[in-house]
């Protein structure tokens, strides 16, 4: 099997690795790195709950080849903890957001993209974002009001 030499920043630092040009990020994230935050779902795309952030872009990771990651930056759940819990973490609890969890990282990272971008979303802007992230427990409503949440502390702040 053929292997790449990759270059890359994961959370802030820099990586450097031989992979099989056939693995994902999901994968290089998981089995090379010890990064388990990122979950795989369904591993086609559709549930969301492997997003992740490449270069501030949300990404679904099991549809990411690891070859495409020179020179990139990819942010997963874990660095969202670096200095305590993230307001977008602290508003998924506050909200009752968060039942089994699996979801969660990938819902939290879709609404980071987001908030970097537009710091004021509407709830209709926070729908289409988070459109891509499955949730079968919580139901919608109160991740959609955790983001809002977020967004207004950080307005406030």
């Amino acid at each position: 099997m053929e292997e790449i030499a990759l270059e890359f920043t994961v959370n802030g630092k820099k990586s450097v690795l031989t992979v099989p040009a056939r693995m994902t990020l999901l994968h290089l994230l998981r089995e090379r790195l010890g990064l388990t935050g990122t979950k795989e779902g369904c591993g086609v795309g559709d549930c969301g709950a492997c997003t992740v952030l490449l270069d501030g872009e949300a990404v679904n990771a099991c549809l990411v080849m690891a070859g495409s990651l020179q020179g990139k930056k990819v942010v997963t759940i874990e660095a969202l903890n670096d200095n305590g819990p993230d307001p977008l973490q602290k508003a998924f609890l506050e909200e009752g957001a968060v039942q089994c969890g699996f979801c969660t990282p990938g819902m939290i990272l879709s609404a980071k993209a987001l908030l970097d971008k537009n710091p004021s979303p509407s709830r209709e802007e926070i729908r289409r974002a988070l459109a891509g992230n499955l949730c079968r427990c919580t139901g919608y409503q109160k991740i959609i009001a955790a983001v809002a949440r977020a967004a207004q502390s950080h307005v406030s702040s």
